[in-house]
């Protein structure tokens, strides 16, 4: 019920910047013709994903097919996809150009703070033990 936290932007070109104290942070960028995602790192992008630029659906570059990750809506609403599950709602895109805008967002944005915040509810408190099975224990230690 809060407000969105805002995360970046992504620009008409469709390169993506994630908001940092200072100058902001490019993170990669969409081709607007063929909707590929593309993460910035040393050396060429690496191809992450893609996204449908008519239906707005997101997909998972992989070995194989490629995975269905989720939506993102027209109005800029982005939704992770969750088999025999109502989809969740992840955010919103502001000003949406395109469906590939906010396919970048998702895959780029919202996607790794999704990440970032599952790995830190999962990490172990201090003066925790950590949970069998994790990494630093053997089944003895368990």
């Amino acid at each position: 019920m809060a407000p969105d936290e805002y995360l970046g932007r992504v620009e008409p070109d469709g390169k993506v910047y994630e908001d940092q104290f200072g100058p902001d942070h490019y993170v990669g960028r969409v081709d607007l013709e063929t909707g590929r995602i593309y993460e910035s790192r040393l050396g060429p992008d690496k191809y992450i994903g893609r996204v449908d630029a008519r239906s707005g659906k997101v997909y998972h570059a992989q070995m194989g097919p490629d995975e269905y990750l989720g939506r993102v809506e027209p109005d800029g609403k982005s939704y992770l996809h969750k088999p025999l599950a109502a989809d969740v709602y992840l955010g919103r895109t502001q000003e949406l150009v395109s469906l590939s805008h906010g396919g970048a967002a998702f895959m780029l944005l919202i996607l790794p703070k999704i990440e970032e915040v599952k790995d830190a509810k999962l990490e172990t408190k201090p003066g925790e033990a950590p949970l069998p099975g994790e990494a630093g224990t053997t089944p003895e230690q368990a």
